[in-house]
């Protein structure tokens, strides 16, 4: 793939994204989004990120990412229900914790797929990343299965590649 076309790809995304995000479309607020996607783009030539012919998807498997996400979809709406009966209950307690989650995934980006899995979760927040495993604070008991955490981390390990697993 030419260069060019995957910095207009990248343009496209980035604007994209940035138009729903701000959803503000005056022409100054719209031409600053135009001024910031174009920095991003340069400061991503000048690391070298898109000259090489890596993509996600030398990584991960397209299919089985948009199933994953999908199914992380479905599990966020479980952990948010579960976190707002121990906010708004009456008598619950909040029983914080750190624990120690492994992390079996091959490459970097399936071990910052999942540990940002885990953030995105409520009730959980990975506070440190360790070489094997992730240092998760946890909100509550429910939160705090690492059977639940280890289905992740599997559903992650699924979405690699796997010549790479």
């Amino acid at each position: 793939m030419h260069p060019a076309f995957r910095y207009g790809i990248m343009f496209l995304g980035l604007f994209a994204l940035w138009l729903v995000m701000s959803g503000i479309y005056k022409p100054l607020i719209v031409a600053f989004g135009v001024i910031s996607c174009l920095l991003s783009i340069w400061i991503t030539q000048r690391l070298g990120l898109l000259d090489s012919h890596r993509t996600i998807f030398n990584f991960l498997r397209p299919i089985a990412l948009i199933k994953y996400l999908f199914w992380l979809t479905v599990e966020i709406g479980k952990a948010d229900w579960a976190v707002t009966k121990v906010i708004l209950g009456p008598g619950t307690s909040i029983r914080q914790r750190l624990i120690r989650v492994p992390a079996n995934q091959k490459t970097d980006l399936g071990k910052a797929l999942f540990a940002n899995s885990i953030t995105i979760t409520p009730g959980t927040v990975t506070v440190e990343t360790e070489e094997e495993s992730f240092i998760v604070h946890a909100l509550t008991d429910e939160a705090a299965d690492t059977e639940g955490l280890m289905t992740m981390s599997n559903a992650v390990c699924h979405v690699e590649q796997p010549e790479l697993a």
